[in-house]
């Protein structure tokens, strides 16, 4: 059998059976849903896109998977060479793993190695941001923040090795105050918190963090697993501000297959690149770089610059301002709109019972959490398909 993420299995609701999806919507026993979640805000182009079938069929007939450990092959370099071109501040040095959590560890353990390797072996710590989520594995659970998703971390007590604080400059100022000396990363969800409610923070926050990681010689580490190729409606946050250190999942691929990258600019690469091996960077995925997750990502890179889905997003975000910017109801904490991400939270969980069967029986499928009911459509949604899912978020208050 199945064992189901994030559901206690005894007693659980039988998931939706799906049987086909084409577009932005999905195929259950004889129903047509439309997506408002996009898998986990990873398939930007919907499903079934054609350009996409064919460039991973292309490679399937030539080879599917292929070691990078003494091998190497031109879907990866292709990638990592198109990644370079199109990341700021020279974020070039791509090291490829096979989903978000592994590399937002990638990210953390190479953070620590870069001052091991320069003797700072005092900088053990990491500084993180309340309510944030870096993923599964423990590592990256640990620089999260989210007992609702990790409480299991209490049987260890609590990690003094990570520090978390409020997405405001004067706690942003005094954790460099106290900490800058042993700090080797700061890793941030830039701009949008998803997974800890869809919070909403400001550039100048993300500004001066840079500005103490330059002062205090921090590594700069931005999650953009959720946030890059355009959600908070840039094409990444690190447009707007230079990490060292960048990950990204999830839309890489398009949401076609499992795959993710750490991109590390110059300084960080210097730090291993030596003739000490004991400097090497010692992890490897099994399935990193594989061929067929590299060519639907250059294939994913290539839909999304050629079909201007910045300007696609900001007509989600306009239309979405549009029907719930200033929408106001009982049980309603907050709206909040970014890019292509919708949230509404709500007094309590209480209101969100009930939600995802309300939103089925109007022909959109919908998976809230705790108390949170969002959307995060594909960017290829039409006027007319965003509106019925917004209708739906609004009509569950207006019963």
């Amino acid at each position: 059998m199945i064992w189901y993420p994030y559901t206690q299995m005894k007693g659980m609701k039988s998931p939706y059976k799906i049987t086909g999806a084409e577009g932005v919507c999905l195929y259950t026993n004889g129903r047509k849903l439309i997506d408002s979640v996009s898998s986990w805000w990873s398939a930007i182009h919907g499903y079934n896109h054609p350009e996409m079938n064919e460039a991973i069929i292309s490679q399937v007939r030539r080879f599917s998977h292929i070691m990078l450990g003494g091998l190497t092959h031109d879907p990866a370099e292709r990638l990592a060479e198109k990644l370079g071109t199109i990341l700021p501040g020279g974020l070039n040095h791509c090291f490829f793993s096979d989903s978000g959590s592994v590399a937002v560890e990638v990210a953390l353990k190479m953070a620590l190695q870069y001052f091991v390797n320069r003797g700072e072996t005092q900088r053990t710590m990491t500084l993180s941001l309340e309510h944030s989520y870096h993923g599964d594995t423990f590592r990256a659970m640990e620089a999260g923040d989210d007992e609702d998703y990790h409480f299991i971390l209490k049987a260890c007590g609590k990690n003094t090795s990570i520090i978390h604080i409020p997405t405001n400059i004067a706690d942003l100022d005094g954790a460099f105050r106290d900490y800058g000396g042993r700090l080797n990363c700061m890793i941030v969800e830039p701009l949008l918190q998803c997974a800890g409610g869809m919070r909403i923070y400001g550039l100048d926050f993300l500004r001066r963090a840079r500005e103490l990681c330059d002062k205090y010689g921090v590594l700069l580490v931005f999650d953009e697993v959720a946030t890059g190729f355009g959600r908070t409606g840039n094409r990444f946050a690190a447009d707007l501000v230079q990490p060292d250190i960048l990950i990204l999942g999830k839309a890489l691929t398009g949401g076609y297959i499992g795959h993710a990258v750490t991109v590390a600019n110059g300084r960080v690469f210097a730090g291993f690149y030596d003739d000490d091996q004991n400097h090497a960077f010692m992890h490897g995925p099994t399935f990193m770089g594989n061929a067929l997750a590299c060519t639907a990502a250059l294939k994913s890179i290539e839909i999304f610059e050629r079909d201007n889905y910045l300007a696609r997003v900001k007509r989600i975000e306009e239309i979405s301002r549009d029907y719930l910017g200033d929408f106001t109801a009982r049980g309603v904490r907050e709206v909040r709109i970014i890019g292509g991400c919708v949230c509404i939270e709500c007094g309590n969980p209480e209101v969100t019972r009930g939600f995802q069967d309300f939103a089925y029986d109007r022909g959109v499928f919908s998976r809230p959490f705790l108390k949170y009911i969002y959307t995060m459509p594909p960017y290829v949604i039409s006027e007319g398909d965003l509106v019925s899912i917004l209708r739906v978020m609004k009509g569950w208050f207006q019963r």
